[in-house]
């Protein structure tokens, strides 16, 4: 197996791609053991060296430490979340906990970390420069983090509680993409259409005809069931739909996730007091830019404060619309988004729908990497030599003037079975040098698009747009990183500076000056009229006071989860109804969960920072005020922004970073201006 594994072998593939056709869900776990028995190796070399302990020695060897493995993790877990099959699924399950124990091997290794501790201490002598500051910090919280510091007793501990919840994440994940899956609800009568727009009866259509079966399939998967939210008319079959999505992972079958998220924040609980914490929110919270959670808290109170009137007139005014139209009796969460756009289209004459035939997808595709040239002269050409992991997948070379191709971008558009839900940016090669010679990133974009139907071809939403505009400036963050290590490059920031890249993409979604350079009408080639873009902008703000406090509720959630003192043993249904309740304007729903679905948490990453998207948005708002001042193209403010953000990684501290580009601390005052949180009368 290991002679003909193709993970195992020098692969001579254009730009050396993952040989994705050669790799079989049964190559990863031999090849995995054949790697982490290399990367032991390369440990005990450092550990045995015999001269005494200096940055290259130590800390540079070992970021190159396990090359091999580092190469073919990123493989399964990228097509466990974006091509997944049942055989895919027992590999990752077979692997991580091969591979945190591995972890747990390093950073509990007392000889390597007497190494590391005897650099990091003597680091004000050393004459490093920033980056490899940096990194020597990186390096030895690592450790310390990682448990180096505890008992013969407590390493034990800590190794059988980061293994299992190596595990419990990936069950976590796939109970919800079981759940997502299972659903679809078939409808058989133009009645029961009522409201929706052709798209989403075409793709609802071409569904049920792709499974033989009549009529229209609708299912949980977002260009699916929010369309239907937004436009059926019969407020019962948006019941059902928002009771089937809320209901995920909280049936009470095979695939409820009740058990593992209380077992998920006890382990974190657990771990975070061996190390010293009072809970894990403290642990995760020391290496962020909010650095405890009473920041975090504080910081949610103050936006909370600034949007908690907007929100209420935005409940008043749909309210008070609802009623006009013949709605009786309270709003309900299956009524929100629904009456919200009627009134949204009242009021401006504009919907996510109306704007879709000015945005097919093979236009935005051109678009967006066209903004990035018009940014920061970057140039996107197709290879379709390069291997991809499904047939969907389109890849190209990206280039940057004299400098050649500094990466490659794959993107992935459209849903299937065996892709999660939702939109990330992920890698399969980060960016570092070696021997000064930059090795490329290879970055991939998994989005869930409205796909194309028989008779027209796929049409995006604005709010679609906006979300591939978000999702490629993390792909930005990624292909132009500059960095020498690859464990600060790219995204590999602290979790609340992140979504900086990202979220300041979205800005440009909004601005005439930029959809006036390609969005046309797919059939008649004609520009979106002004009088749209003009009350597309005007409607900037709109709902933005709810919108801003529902987030706000999930980032809430998270800091309770995760502020426990004590494993939670109680019902979940309560327990995130009453820390929700402060961000809540409409009633629950009976039998509702978040939590239990909520994959962020959970299973993705952002277990103590889900509060990083709005303090993202307080970063992104102030630092697009810049391009806003001196013109939404202008070249010499992107290559700033280029310059001292998104080519430095996480080579230096973010709010250095920020301060370069922006000439000092972030203010909060652009984000509230720019949601209208001002205009409450």
């Amino acid at each position: 197996m290991t002679r003909n594994n193709p993970l195992l072998q020098e692969w001579t593939t254009p730009f050396s791609i993952p040989p994705f056709n050669l790799i079989r869900p049964e190559h990863f776990r031999p090849a995995v053991e054949e790697a982490i028995a290399i990367a032991r190796k390369e440990i005990e070399e450092i550990v045995k060296c015999p001269d005494q302990p200096d940055f290259h020695n130590t800390i540079e060897a070992l970021e190159n430490a396990g090359t091999l493995l580092n190469r073919i993790t990123p493989i399964l877990f990228n097509l466990n979340s974006s091509d997944t099959t049942p055989e895919l699924q027992d590999a990752a399950r077979e692997v991580s906990p091969v591979l945190t124990a591995f972890g747990n091997d390093i950073s509990l290794n007392p000889e390597l970390f007497a190494r590391v501790k005897s650099v990091y201490d003597s680091r004000d002598s050393l004459g490093l420069n920033p980056e490899e500051m940096i990194l020597l910090d990186r390096k030895y919280k690592g450790f310390v983090r990682g448990g180096a510091g505890l008992s013969d007793e407590g390493k034990e501990q800590f190794r059988a509680i980061t293994v299992e919840l190596s595990t419990l994440s990936l069950r976590f994940e796939e109970n919800v993409l079981a759940e997502t899956n299972d659903f679809t609800l078939h409808l058989s009568t133009e009645e029961e259409l009522s409201g929706l727009p052709d798209g989403a009866r075409e793709a609802a259509s071409a569904l049920a005809a792709e499974k033989g079966m009549q009529g229209w399939l609708f299912t949980l998967h977002a260009p699916s069931y929010v369309p239907f939210m937004q436009y059926a008319d019969r407020r019962d079959l948006r019941e059902q739909m928002f009771r089937e999505y809320a209901h995920r992972a909280f049936r009470g079958n095979e695939h409820d996730n009740r058990e593992l998220v209380k077992r998920i924040t006890g382990l974190r609980l657990r771990m975070a007091k061996l190390l010293g914490f009072p809970d894990y929110a403290s642990y995760a919270l020391e290496e962020r830019m909010a650095s405890t959670p009473e920041e975090v808290t504080g910081f949610l109170q103050r936006l909370l404060e600034a949007s908690t009137p907007a929100g209420k007139r935005d409940l008043h005014d749909i309210e008070e619309y609802a009623r006009r139209h013949g709605h009786e009796g309270s709003l309900e969460r299956w009524d929100w988004a629904y009456w919200a756009e009627k009134l949204r289209m009242e009021r401006y004459s504009i919907d996510d729908e109306a704007l879709r035939p000015y945005m097919p997808l093979d236009k935005v595709r051109e678009a967006v990497p066209g903004l990035a040239t018009s940014l920061y002269g970057l140039t996107f050409i197709e290879n379709r030599e390069i291997p991809v992991y499904n047939e969907e997948v389109t890849a190209y070379e990206v280039h940057d003037g004299e400098k050649g191709i500094i990466a490659i971008l794959m993107l992935d558009f459209h849903p299937r079975k065996g892709k999660s839900g939702g939109a990330w940016m992920t890698g399969f090669r980060e960016q570092r040098k070696e021997n000064d010679r930059r090795i490329i990133p290879v970055v991939s974009l998994v989005m869930n698009f409205t796909r194309p139907t028989p008779v027209r071809p796929s049409l995006l939403s604005h709010s679609e747009m906006n979300t591939f505009l978000h999702e490629f400036g993390h792909a930005l963050h990624g292909m132009l990183s500059d960095c020498t290590y690859e464990s600060l490059s790219g995204t590999n920031v602290k979790r609340d500076f992140v979504e900086l890249p990202s979220q300041i993409m979205e800005n440009w979604a909004w601005e005439k000056k930029w959809l006036d350079t390609w969005a046309a009408h797919y059939e008649t080639g004609e520009k979106i009229p002004d009088e749209i873009l003009a009350r597309l902008r005007e409607s900037v703000t709109y709902n933005e006071g709810y919108a801003c406090m529902r987030q706000l509720s999930f980032g809430l959630l998270d800091m309770a989860w995760h502020t426990l003192k004590e494993p939670f043993s109680g019902d979940i249904i309560s327990f995130e109804r009453a820390v929700m309740a402060k961000a809540e304007l409409l009633p629950p729903a009976e039998g509702a969960c978040m939590s239990v679905s909520f994959a962020h948490l959970f299973s993705g990453g952002y277990a103590a920072g889900y509060y990083g998207y709005k303090w993202a948005e307080v970063l992104d708002a102030d630092a697009f005020s810049m391009f806003r001042e001196r013109g939404i193209f202008d070249r010499e403010t992107a290559l700033s922004f280029r310059r001292t953000v998104l080519e430095r990684g996480g080579s230096r501290e973010p709010e250095e970073l920020f301060r370069s580009f922006r000439g000092r601390e972030p203010s909060i005052e652009p984000l509230i201006e720019r949601s209208g949180f001002r205009k409450t009368e």
